[in-house]
C-alpha cells in the first residue's frame, strides 16, 4: 500500500483585488500518474464543521474535491470551460471553470502549480480567479 507523505502547502489565491495566502500541513501520495495532496479547510466562524480537500494533480489537468459540511468539485484544464457543482447546508449550485492558464511544475512531491479561471454560476460570471499552489515534502519523513 502506497504510503501519504506528510508536505506543507501555501495557497495563494487573488480574487477582486483581495490576496488570500494560507499555509497548512498535507499529505501527498502519487496514484498512477497523478499527484493527490489532501489537507483539512481551516475552520471559520463558531459553527463551521469540517471539510477535507483533495487536489488532484495530472499532467495536464486539475480538480479540487471538497468532502464534509462543504461538498464541491472544479476541474481545470487548459482553454476548457467544464462543469462542477457546490454543495453546503445552506447553499447549492452548479458552477464551471473557464481555465485561461494552467502551469504544473512538479518535482516528486514538491513542486509549484498555479492556474487562472473564471467562475461561473448558473453560467452567469461570477468572477476571476489567480491561484498558486506550493508543496513542499517535509523534511526527515
Amino acid at each position: 500500500m502506497p504510503q501519504h507523505t506528510p508536505v506543507r502547502i501555501r495557497l495563494h489565491s487573488r480574487h477582486d483585488g483581495e490576496n488570500v495566502v494560507q499555509e497548512l500541513p498535507a499529505e501527498a501520495i502519487f496514484r498512477g500518474s497523478s499527484l493527490y495532496v489532501r489537507y483539512e479547510d481551516p475552520q471559520e466562524g463558531p459553527q463551521s464543521g469540517k471539510t477535507r480537500t483533495t487536489v488532484k494533480i495530472g499532467k495536464d489537468e486539475l480538480k479540487l474535491i471538497r468532502h464534509g459540511d462543504i461538498q464541491s468539485e472544479q476541474t481545470f484544464k487548459l482553454g476548457s470551460k467544464l462543469p462542477g457543482f457546490y454543495r453546503s447546508p445552506y447553499m447549492n449550485f452548479m458552477m464551471s471553470t473557464d481555465t485561461g492558464q494552467l502551469d504544473i511544475r512538479l518535482d516528486g512531491l514538491s513542486g509549484i502549480v498555479e492556474w487562472t479561471y473564471d467562475l461561473y454560476v448558473y453560467e452567469e460570471f461570477s468572477g476571476h480567479f489567480e491561484i498558486s499552489l506550493s508543496i513542499q515534502e517535509e523534511q526527515g519523513s
